[in-house]
């Protein structure tokens, strides 16, 4: 099972790097031949002194731009907020914790998107270092995998009133949308998708609540917090129908990747 999983898992990472790479040495600071990233220098001792040129620090800019890459882009954000929808249903407060999540929803983003990653490896990535191709058709063809999959889970209305915001009358095909209309269009429909399925997750829990608060206020028990006593009940509830199972699951089905 361990061996499935790294298999799976190490073509979406290799894409990850990699295509960071190819951005990262086509940048202008990258582009002139001859610059490498340390250069040695003769001081006036005779002895050779190491110094770092404009390319780390634009490599450590373009770092930045990953954080951006990996919620506007994938999977990531409708994963996140129903995990942290599912805590706050749940009462636990901070457990599991953030860093917990964080990593659930990170790997589990990793599953979701090994076929799209693995395709802009095996078309985009792989033939430009093995210069198949041009940087531009390497572009030209990571875009593909990644537009297709934005776009099955990007709503038409969203896309229509970001097109109507810029004033884009030309969109006639889905190939016709262009990014700066097609990312906020998709995470929209993401934080839509991911608040329609916290609310399924809450009803539920929500009906515990409201009965252990009718048990206790029957009894008289009014002094008594009903989260106290519903807590147990929330979690013995979620640990006999294999909760995490079914989140897991449920989440991983509700991608479109065709």
């Amino acid at each position: 099972m361990a061996r499935f999983f790294i298999s799976k898992m190490l073509p979406a990472i290799k894409t990850l790097m990699l295509g960071f790479l190819i951005f990262a040495f086509n940048t202008p600071a990258f582009a002139e031949a001859g610059l490498p990233i340390v250069n040695m220098v003769e001081n006036d001792a005779g002895g050779t002194e190491y110094s770092l040129t404009l390319q780390l620090i634009a490599l450590m800019t373009l770092l930045t731009l990953l954080p951006s890459l990996l919620l506007m882009m994938t999977s990531f954000v409708r994963i996140i907020i129903v995990l942290s929808l599912l805590r706050q249903a749940l009462g636990t407060a901070q457990t599991p914790p953030n860093q917990v999540l964080l990593g659930l929803a990170l790997f589990l983003t990793l599953f979701i998107m090994a076929p799209v990653l693995s395709s802009v490896y095996d078309d985009a990535i792989t033939p430009y270092f093995e210069e198949k191709i041009s940087f531009d058709a390497a572009l030209v063809a990571a875009e593909t995998p990644m537009r297709n999959f934005m776009l099955n889970q990007t709503r038409e209305t969203d896309i229509a009133m970001f097109a109507e915001i810029a004033g884009n009358d030309e969109i006639e095909t889905p190939a016709d949308v262009p990014f700066s209309t097609l990312v906020p269009a998709f995470i929209t429909s993401e934080l839509k998708s991911a608040f329609a399925i916290g609310f399924l997750i809450y009803i539920p829990f929500v009906v515990i609540d409201l009965v252990v608060a009718s048990v206790l206020m029957s009894m008289g028990m009014m002094m008594l917090s009903p989260m106290m006593i519903s807590m147990p009940f929330k979690l013995m509830l979620f640990v006999l129908v294999d909760g995490w199972s079914l989140i897991m699951g449920s989440l991983a089905a509700s991608f479109v990747t065709a």
